[in-house]
């Protein structure tokens, strides 16, 4: 019997040999709810011409339109009872929209004192790829301009953090139910603000600065229109200044150690990504197929804005599906550097199918001394040596 395990698509196929035949049969492993053994490292950025994936497939969208539009017509006119759609807050998820904004502020903080003291950060002049270390890499990857002149090598500079984790911005919305898009010529009077900090908003966090209506009765659906026959009603959860004691965190992090910085740090990123998720499951984002932007609420925007491709046939309006957690928080994948001394080691191109990659975040933890999280273990290709520059010919 021989055994293989095929890398993009997470299947292993055995075959056993019976007679004269061979018997192939393929084991799907994220139907049967198993890990699957090797994550690859993330795929070149797609073309600019080219649609994201949709998260949910198109057909199961079309179901749910037949579905909806079946359930107005039996139904013109009820109460909507499910939060978040009624207006009302979600009480468990409260609680973890607060956590989930102080998870951020003390990775922000963390990240500044690890770039500005232990780890340095390098980014191209000319393209959005960044590299944790002294000296960047010779891997031809760039796609900026006149890299065709350069054979796609990167021109490094001094980075910062606000390359190593992006949190794209989207407009903030007073009142997500009663008037959830912003128009044209609205745009420039409704703030913009990071969308993973809006998706706490509307989840019950209360920032001074961007008040946000809360309501204590549901809405009226009357023919898929939502009618709000309420009153506004202050928010009955705490504001975000009885929130505990951030700076107290962040002064107390000044006085540790790097170690114990970079432990801080990736735990701050696991539970700011992993509350993240939970609100997603329950309150709408949504971003552009062709380009970053992003819209926290039941519907995108109507800004005009978009110049990726085909926006001529849309008239600058966006091409808006549902979003995913690289859309909100941008990871910004970086290559591993394996070693004690990473901050001196050279990668090249002619090796770069043996290198590994990972989150900027959790490369830079990991070279300032925290444990390689188990998540990462396999992108990372740790149990892969590479072998020395003047052995790339004897190598398969």
């Amino acid at each position: 019997m021989r055994l293989c395990v095929h890398e993009s698509s997470w299947r292993i196929m055995v075959r056993t040999a019976t007679g004269p035949f061979l018997q192939l049969r393929t084991l799907n492993l994220e139907a049967n709810g198993v890990d699957p053994p090797y994550a690859d490292v993330p795929i070149p950025c797609r073309r600019k011409s080219e649609r994201k994936p949709y998260p949910t497939p198109m057909k199961v969208l079309i179901r749910r339109a037949k579905e909806e539009r079946a359930a107005r017509k039996a139904e013109p006119c009820k109460i909507v009872e499910e939060a978040p759609e009624n207006g009302l807050l979600i009480p468990e998820l409260v609680d973890v929209a607060q956590r989930v904004y102080q998870a951020r502020e003390s990775l922000l903080h963390g990240l500044w004192n690890l770039v500005n003291v232990v780890v340095p950060v390098k980014r191209c002049r000319f393209c959005s790829e960044i590299h944790i270390g002294n000296v960047g890499h010779e891997i031809r990857t760039c796609n900026g301009p006149t890299s065709g002149l350069r054979s796609a090598t990167h021109v490094w500079r001094p980075g910062g953090i606000k390359d190593i984790v992006y949190f794209p911005k989207c407009f903030h919305l007073y009142d997500r139910i009663g008037k959830p898009r912003v128009g044209h010529e609205e745009r420039s009077r409704v703030p913009k603000i990071p969308a993973i900090i809006e998706l706490c908003i509307q989840a019950g966090l209360d920032l001074q600065d961007y008040p946000a209506k809360r309501r204590t009765k549901p809405v009226y659906s009357i023919e898929g229109r939502i009618v709000d026959f309420g009153s506004e009603t202050e928010d009955e959860y705490f504001s975000s200044e009885d929130l505990p004691g951030v700076k107290e965190e962040e002064e107390e992090m000044c006085m540790t150690s790097e170690i114990s910085t970079a432990n801080s740090v990736l735990k701050s990123w696991f539970e700011m990504v992993s509350g993240a998720k939970k609100l997603m499951k329950r309150y709408q984002v949504w971003t552009c197929g062709y380009c970053p932007e992003v819209q926290v609420g039941p519907k995108g925007h109507k800004v005009r804005m978009c110049r990726a491709s085909k926006h001529q046939s849309r008239n600058g309006l966006h091409a808006w599906q549902d979003a995913t957690m690289d859309d909100i928080i941008g990871p910004n994948y970086v290559w591993h550097v394996k070693g004690s001394s990473s901050n001196t080691v050279l990668l090249v191109n002619e090796l770069k199918r043996y290198y590994g990659k990972a989150p900027a975040v959790v490369e830079l933890c990991v070279q300032a001394g925290a444990p390689v999280p188990d998540e990462f273990r396999s992108m990372m290709r740790l149990d892969v040596v590479p072998p020395a520059p003047d052995e790339v010919d004897l190598v398969a």
